[in-house]
Formats: structure tokens, sequence, C-alpha cells
């Protein structure tokens, strides 16, 4: 199936204002698009089968342990406990004005989710000339 494969493209909606070689310089990096996993249902999952496009360009336990990570985070998430219960009486209670004045469980893992893409990003991918794109701004 054409859809579960993995693509990446040049990256043209990033500034250049970064530097000017590949390994600083988001522009010219190549996106990493890992498509969701739907084999489980509709949770939010992605694959963590290494692409052939990044074959050479970064080691497939990098690859696995940061896909798997932000698999266990969207988990976390999506995880239902009493709390979570909870905080959904409260809101429906309140009429979800509580929203207002405090985060979700699922808000606050999600910007976990962005702060790890960023490190990552920072750390593992853009100096190899690669760019990860956040899936919570990418509408996961």
């Amino acid at each position: 199936m054409a859809g579960n494969q993995n693509h990446g493209t040049p990256l043209d909606d990033m500034s250049s204002n970064r530097g000017n070689s590949a390994t600083t310089n988001p522009q010219n990096c190549m996106k990493i698009f890992i498509q969701r996993d739907y084999s489980e249902g509709t949770s939010v999952k992605f694959q963590a089968r290494f692409p052939q496009e990044l074959d050479g360009k970064i080691e497939r336990s990098l690859f696995e342990n940061t896909v798997n990570h932000i698999n266990s985070l969207f988990l976390e998430a999506e995880k239902m406990s009493c709390s979570r219960y909870c905080e959904g009486c409260i809101g429906c209670i309140t009429a979800y004005l509580i929203f207002l004045c405090v985060e979700t469980h699922y808000e606050q893992m999600m910007k976990k989710v962005t702060k790890y893409v960023s490190e990552q990003n920072e750390r593992i991918w853009v100096p190899r000339g690669l760019l990860l794109t956040n899936p919570v701004e990418r509408g996961t």
C-alpha cells in the first residue's frame, strides 16, 4: 500500500536565518515524515519501520528510539486513568470552563512531544541534514 511508505522532501517552509551549512541550517535539510500505524486501531502511533530513504543518513537504532519514544508519549497521553476520568467529569460540571485555567493531561503530553521533537532535531536530526516534523503541528 503506497500510503504506508515514509517520504522525505526538501524543506522549503523554514526561515533561512540559522546558519549556512546543512549541519546547522534546517533550510538545507530533508523533511522526514513518519506514517501513522493503524495496525492496532486509530490511536496515535507511528511506524517504527526504518525507511530506505534514511539508509546511510542516520543509524537505525537512533531512528527507532526516536519513533518509539514519540509513540510512548502518545500512548501515555491517551491512557485512561481515574484522574483523566475526574478531569473529564470536572470539565463537564464546569461547562468546560475549567480548561481555560488548567491544561488537560493531553495538552501537557503534547507539549512534551513538541519539546522532545525539538531536542531530537537539535541533537540528532539536523546535524545529519534531516528534519523530523513535529506531529503535533501537523495534526497527528
